[in-house]
């Protein structure tokens, strides 16, 4: 008989989203404890960067933002975790109370097959996708074969997907639906200042470049569009360079209709 006790991971997630475990939520209260993110990646154990990212995700994923940060390198930057970041850990903290009761009347005579947890297990899978932003649909346009999406993200930001008129309905959508906008990052260009000019990616989202991060060959660049949403692209450190692309530039991320993915809670 196996003696080891069973210990809880609580995980939420939505589909298509990345999850939001107990990693993430220590994160948060670290933050409320130190006022600024780089303290509270030292005590949590994670880099600045892995700590900036997973707050723009969190942000991201939810309506209302989490933290409220502004960037000031790995010594700087105040952050505070806002209401809404305070009823997720409240809430969380409530849910892990109630699994732990339940494990334990689980140890006390039931024992879970193992492919059994391993299903259960799947649902924390995670996603490689780098940009999920949490939208509403505003319209739909269907097509014989495909189906135009419209969506709000933020006041002043919208975007448009294009799937297949099968997945629209059977995914319900219409206007009022919440749904997650998935875009990897390396199908997101990067343009200058405010107006592109001339493009055929239909898709165009202006903000202020909050983060650049370089590597041998490509730059990560991280572009706020305020109300604490963010949208991520990799590129060229060639074109990085080029673009003069460094934290406060304003700049565009442009990106297609086609590559937009659409996932409902």
């Amino acid at each position: 008989m196996n003696e080891q006790p069973l210990i809880a991971a609580l995980s939420l997630q939505r589909a298509g989203a990345p999850r939001v475990g107990g990693d993430r939520i220590r994160l948060l209260e670290a933050i409320a404890r130190h006022g600024t993110i780089a303290g509270a990646a030292r005590e949590v154990g994670l880099s600045y960067k892995t700590a900036w990212d997973a707050v723009g995700t969190l942000n991201n994923l939810f309506e209302q933002p989490l933290v409220e940060a502004a960037p000031g390198g790995r010594t700087g930057g105040n952050a505070r975790v806002t209401e809404a970041g305070q009823a997720l850990i409240a809430g969380f903290g409530l849910l892990e109370g109630a699994l732990t009761k339940a494990l334990g009347v689980l140890e006390g005579g039931v024992s879970a097959p193992e492919k059994a947890l391993n299903t259960l297990w799947s649902l924390t899978m995670r996603t490689s996708n780098r940009n999920t932003l949490r939208c509403t649909v505003t319209r739909v346009t269907l097509g014989a074969v495909n189906a135009e999406v419209e969506l709000a993200l933020t006041d002043g930001h919208s975007l448009t997907a294009v799937i297949t008129e099968r997945s629209a309905t059977e995914m319900g959508l219409a206007p009022g639906v919440e749904v997650f906008a998935l875009i990897k990052a390396s199908f997101v260009m990067l343009a200058a200042g405010g107006d592109p000019g001339r493009i055929s990616a239909c898709n165009r989202l202006t903000g202020i470049v909050a983060a650049r991060t370089d590597g041998p060959v490509n730059t990560e660049i991280i572009l706020d569009l305020g109300n604490c949403k963010s949208i991520t692209a990799v590129i060229t450190h060639t074109s990085a360079d080029a673009l003069g692309l460094a934290p406060g530039v304003p700049a565009t991320a442009l990106f297609k209709a086609s590559h937009v993915i659409l996932a409902m809670p």
